[in-house]
């Protein structure tokens, strides 16, 4: 796979205050942008903005890094918190000594590097970044497990690291050092009446909207039918004042397709509807291709779906994608964060009443054999699971047993509470008095930056097309730090600024609908179609044989658990599946370097 932005350094050249201005000269980086001065050089990938947003954005796009190099001068590190946008930049200072590598807010582009006391290689693309050999991390591969994808800052490759989103690197003289250069401050006392916040609202996205339509041919939507992708369509065909290309995947499962809602929205705003049911023959052809794209291993299931639309847009003529990622983790709208909330509520009882109930709801209690206490002394156990471990209460991995599922010598390598470490050191970051807004800052960690941003990115750039996210611009970001918390979660309303705000300009059906996407049937075809079932198999029995899970677990998922809860146990057999094949998009790669 090509990478976008590159480079390798010689940092005992850089640190020789004789051999710096030779390096510096000789030095190739590569990136969307590049720009050097005699001492320095800038390279930056993306769409980034710098300084007075209206001036720089109107400045040639070539021009971007050059705009960089002056703000680095003047600011040094700070210049990533003066720049919007998405971006990933590389600096090289032979004056200071320095590297700097930054990405932007929500690491919509990426950046990832190896470092040691004589280079520097970075990359946006894992696999991509070379100098210390490719040696598999153990513990990245039960990352994946758990989370069905490798947060930041780890890689599937030892000693190579990914920034986190709103982070900088800086390396030099004094060492490696990632550097936060955008504080998750909310602002829960502000006030302002509704209908001037209402108006606000809407005169953002229109703007997002705009800003991602410069210098593109033909830029079409992803089309859900949910109230975010909806949003992006019909700002759409209102900014372009035509009817704008919109895309919808559906399938033929009960109740897995969404055409419905994506027909009507569609209608309603006079879009061009463009409609492709996946198939099983679809995911049979794709899924080798889907897994090895992506740089390490990923598990989103919506990634094969993303995929095919973005292929749809892409042979109707588009340059251009825009998707609607950013609204739910915006402004309240998972389910999970009504659900945390009740959970909350056993915590304002008097602590003498819980020291009474909690005794009562243990595991050996005869309460839990009663139907209906059963259930009452769960949401007591749950309860007590403080945050953020409480979001991973139900687990797939740990639900079956990490001794059941993994072998003994794969276990023996790695730190089963490493991710609960990880979750707790990303709750942490954010320090807003309310649940709904640490929720929300913890899921833009895990839920935009390391999941659904790369399904998307990954889509598009295998059907050759860029892509933007209007409801992540930087301005409609900061609008959303500054409304109050209950305008996103009121009491268990999700989402309830976003939906009255755009009530009369969304279908009410669209508004009042359950949350579903693009998710992938998988366990249930797996089940009937007997080539995917194939697929599957052949891809859980090879895996079994590098010895990272117990044949013995393969064959019960197979035999047992997946004919029985094709939904359920379908989720295990597909991050198994695409483990399965990048491992071998790894090994083909290997086999002819």
């Amino acid at each position: 796979m090509k990478d976008k932005i590159s480079g390798q350094l010689d940092l005992t050249s850089l640190f020789d205050p004789g051999a710096a201005p030779a390096m510096i000269k000789a030095l190739t980086l590569r990136g969307d942008h590049v720009a050097r001065d005699d001492d320095v050089v800038c390279a930056v990938i993306g769409t980034p903005t710098f300084g007075d947003t209206a001036a720089s954005a109107s400045a040639p796009a070539a021009g971007i890094a050059r705009e960089l190099l002056k703000g680095w001068r003047t600011h040094w590190v700070e210049v990533a918190a003066r720049i919007h946008g998405a971006y990933a930049l590389a600096i090289v200072d032979a004056r200071r000594e320095c590297v700097f590598l930054a990405v932007d807010r929500f690491a919509i582009q990426t950046l990832c590097y190896r470092a040691d006391a004589q280079t520097l290689t970075f990359s946006d693309r894992a696999d991509c970044v070379h100098g210390g050999g490719d040696e598999l991390d153990p513990q990245a591969i039960f990352d994946y497990l758990y989370f069905h994808m490798i947060p930041a800052p780890r890689t599937i490759f030892k000693g190579v690291r990914r920034l986190p989103a709103a982070n900088g690197l800086l390396v030099d003289r004094q060492g490696v050092r990632e550097i936060r250069h955008w504080p998750l401050r909310f602002d829960e006392h502000h006030r302002q009446p509704f209908e001037a916040s209402r108006d606000a609202f809407r005169k953002l996205i229109r703007d997002g909207v705009s800003e991602e339509l410069v210098g593109q041919s033909r830029v079409g939507a992803f089309l859900s039918g949910g109230t975010d992708s909806s949003t992006v369509a019909g700002m759409l065909c209102d900014v372009t004042g035509e009817a704008a290309p919109a895309y919808s995947i559906g399938f033929a499962a009960d109740g897995y397709d969404e055409m419905e809602y994506a027909r009507l929205a569609a209608k309603h705003f006079g879009c061009q509807h463009h409609e492709y049911y996946v198939t099983p023959a679809d995911l049979l052809a794709s899924i080798p291709a889907v897994a090895r794209h992506h740089d390490q291993p990923f598990g989103n299931s919506s990634a094969l779906p993303a995929y095919y639309c973005a292929r749809m847009a892409a042979a109707d003529g588009c340059s251009k994608m825009l998707a609607g990622d950013g609204g739910d983790e915006l402004f309240g709208g998972n389910s999970r964060y009504a659900t945390q909330r009740l959970f909350e509520f056993y915590h304002s009882l008097p602590a003498g009443v819980r020291a009474r109930i909690e005794p009562l709801c243990s595991d050996d209690s005869v309460l839990r054999r009663i139907p209906g206490l059963k259930q009452a002394t769960g949401y007591v156990r749950h309860s007590r699971i403080p945050m953020p471990d409480r979001l991973q209460s139900f687990n797939l991995i740990m639900q079956l047993d990490p001794a059941q599922v993994l072998t003994a010598d794969f276990l023996a390598q790695v730190d089963l509470g490493e991710p609960s470490r990880h979750m707790q050191a990303t709750w942490s970051e954010c320090r807003a008095p309310s649940l709904i807004n640490r929720m929300l800052a913890y899921d833009w960690r895990y839920t935009l930056a390391d999941s659904d941003l790369p399904k998307v990115r990954g889509a598009t750039e295998m059907a050759g097309l860029a892509v933007g996210y209007p409801l992540l611009s930087d301005r409609l970001t900061d609008f959303s730090m500054a409304l109050p918390a209950n305008w996103k979660l009121r009491r268990f309303k999700l989402r309830w600024f976003f939906k009255e705000a755009l009530r009369g300009y969304l279908p009410d059906k669209i508004i009042s609908k359950s949350k579903k996407g693009f998710g992938l049937p998988f366990g249930v075809w797996a089940t009937h179609n007997p080539a995917l079932k194939q697929l599957a198999e052949d891809s859980l029995h090879s895996l079994a044989r590098r010895g990272i899970v117990r044949a013995d677990f393969i064959a019960t998922l197979l035999a047992e658990h997946l004919p029985a809860h094709p939904g359920y146990y379908g989720e295990m057999v597909w991050i198994l599946t695409m483990l399965e094949q990048w491992l071998q998009g790894r090994d083909a790669q290997k086999a002819v370097e």
